[in-house]
C-alpha cells in the first residue's frame, strides 16, 4: 500500500511539473498571438497561432483531469486506511476495556499479594509475579498502541481534507479552462470566417509557397549529395594514402606518396553514391547521434510546431494537401537557431535574398536549419550541442518567426518529431 501511495505521489509531482510547463507555453503563446494580431498582416498567421493556443489548453485540461483522477485514487486509498484504522482501534479499545475491568477486580495490593503467596512453590510464585509484571507492561503497550493508532487516524483524516480540497480546486480550475477553451474556439471561428472570402487568393499563395519549398528541398538534396561525394572522396583518399604508404619505396617523400595516393583515387572508377562510406571516426559520431534519438534538444529555445512533418491537409483548408520535409517551429522574434547535436558545418546556403540556411553533418546524418536572417558559423566549423548558429527570420508580411528544421540520414528525410525531446 505504501509503495502504491509513493507511486501516486511521484506521478502527481510529474503532472504538476507538466502542468506548469504547459501554463508557461500558454503564456508564451499568448504573447506571440498578441504580437501577430498587432501586425494585422495575415489572418492565416493568427489562425495558426490561435490553433496552437487551443491545442495547449486542451493539453492543460487533460493534464488537470489526470491529476484529479490520481487524487481520487489517493482519496480512495486513504479512505481504506481510515477504515482499517477505525476497525483496529475499535478492537484495541474493546480489549483494553476488558483488561481494565479485570485489573479493577484485582486492583487491591492484598489480592495481588494473596495471588502470589497462595502459590504451591517458590517457582510458581516467581512465575505469578512475572505474569503480573508482563500483564502490566502489556496493558501499557496496548495503551500506547491505541494512542499511536488514534494519532494516525487524525493524520489520515487531515490528509483526506487536504486531498478533497485539492481535488475541488482542480475541478474549479478545469471548469475555468473549459470556458477559456470555448472562448478561444469562438475567436478562432471568427478569424476563420473572416478569411473565407479570400479563400482562393490564400489557396493560390499556399500553392506558390509549396512550390518554393519543393525547389528549396531539391537545392538542399543537391548540396547533401555533394557533401556525401566530398566525404567519400576524403575517405577514399585516406585509404589510398594508407595503401601508398604501405607500398612506398625507400627514399620517397611525403609529397610523392600523396601524389601517388591521388593517382590511385583518380584511376578508380567514379561512383555516385547516395550514402556516406563512414570512416571509424564518422561512425562513432553517427552512432552517438543515433543513440540520442528522442532526446535531442529543440533547435530553438522555445516555440511550437506550426506545421508538422510529412504530407497532410492544410490546417485551414483541408481540401489542400501540403508537404513538409521537416517541421516548422514558430518562435519568438529575435530567436536564435541552435545546433541539436555536435558536428561539422558542411554548408551555409543562401536559399533566397532573405532566407539563409545552415547544414551540419553528424556522421551520415544531416541537420538543416532554414529561414535564418543572419548566420554566425562558416563551412568547416565544428559546433557543439545547443551552440547558436544564426538568427531566425521574422516574416515582414505575416509577422511570424518560423524556423524550418530537417533531419536526414544521407538523402533520406526523417521525422524530426521522433528525434527531438518532448515534441
Amino acid at each position: 500500500m505504501t509503495s502504491a501511495i509513493w507511486s501516486q505521489e511521484t506521478q502527481q509531482e510529474k503532472l504538476e511539473k507538466r502542468k506548469a510547463q504547459i501554463q508557461q507555453e500558454i503564456r508564451d503563446n499568448e504573447k506571440l498571438l498578441q504580437s501577430v494580431k498587432k501586425k494585422e498582416k495575415s489572418a492565416v498567421s493568427v489562425v495558426i497561432v490561435q490553433a496552437n493556443k487551443i491545442k495547449l489548453k486542451e493539453k492543460l485540461i487533460n493534464t488537470t483531469e489526470r491529476q484529479a483522477k490520481l487524487l481520487s485514487n489517493d482519496i480512495y486509498i486513504n479512505q481504506l486506511q481510515i477504515n482499517k484504522l477505525n476497525r483496529e482501534l475499535a478492537d484495541l479499545k474493546e480489549d483494553y476495556a476488558e483488561m481494565i475491568v479485570k485489573s479493577y477486580k484485582s486492583r487491591s495490593e492484598q489480592s495481588r499479594a494473596m495471588f502470589i503467596l497462595s502459590s504451591n512453590s517458590f517457582l510458581q510464585a516467581y512465575k505469578r509475579a512475572q505474569y503480573m509484571k508482563q500483564y502490566t507492561n502489556f496493558r501499557k503497550m496496548q495503551g500506547d498502541e491505541i494512542k499511536s493508532k488514534s494519532n494516525q487516524l487524525v493524520e489520515h483524516n487531515e490528509k483526506m481534507g487536504v486531498q478533497k480540497s485539492a481535488k475541488q480546486k482542480l475541478i474549479e480550475e478545469n471548469e475555468k479552462e473549459r470556458l477559456s477553451l470555448l472562448k478561444a474556439k469562438q475567436e478562432q471561428q471568427k478569424v476563420v470566417n473572416s478569411i473565407k472570402k479570400d479563400k482562393n487568393k490564400i489557396a493560390a499563395e499556399i500553392k506558390k509557397r509549396q512550390a518554393e519549398a519543393r525547389a528549396i528541398d531539391r537545392q538542399i538534396d543537391r548540396i547533401v549529395r555533394e557533401a556525401i561525394a566530398e566525404a567519400n572522396r576524403k575517405a577514399a583518399l585516406e585509404r589510398a594514402m594508407e595503401k601508398a604508404k604501405a607500398e612506398a619505396k625507400g627514399g620517397e617523400s611525403k609529397e610523392e606518396i600523396k601524389t601517388r595516393a591521388r593517382a590511385i583515387v583518380s584511376a578508380a572508377p567514379a561512383a555516385m553514391s547516395s550514402k556516406i562510406i563512414l570512416t571509424a571516426e564518422a561512425k562513432i559520431l553517427s552512432d552517438n547521434f543515433k543513440a540520442n534519438r528522442g532526446k535531442l534538444p529543440w533547435p530553438v529555445e522555445k516555440g511550437f510546431v506550426s506545421l508538422p512533418y510529412g504530407d497532410q491537409p492544410h490546417p485551414q483548408f483541408p481540401s489542400l494537401r501540403v508537404h513538409n520535409s521537416g517541421v516548422e517551429i514558430t518562435t519568438d522574434q529575435g530567436a536564435t537557431a541552435r545546433a541539436v547535436f555536435g558536428g561539422e558545418v558542411t554548408s551555409v546556403m543562401v536559399l533566397s535574398p532573405v532566407n539563409k540556411a545552415v547544414m551540419i553533418q553528424h556522421g551520415d546524418y544531416f541537420t538543416v536549419y532554414q529561414n535564418l536572417s543572419a548566420v554566425n558559423v562558416s563551412k568547416g566549423d565544428k559546433v557543439s550541442i545547443k551552440q547558436g548558429i544564426g538568427k531566425v527570420r521574422t516574416n515582414g508580411e505575416t509577422g511570424r518567426t518560423v524556423l524550418k528544421f530537417t533531419i536526414s540520414q544521407n538523402t533520406t528525410y526523417n521525422n524530426p518529431a521522433t528525434w527531438l525531446f518532448n515534441m
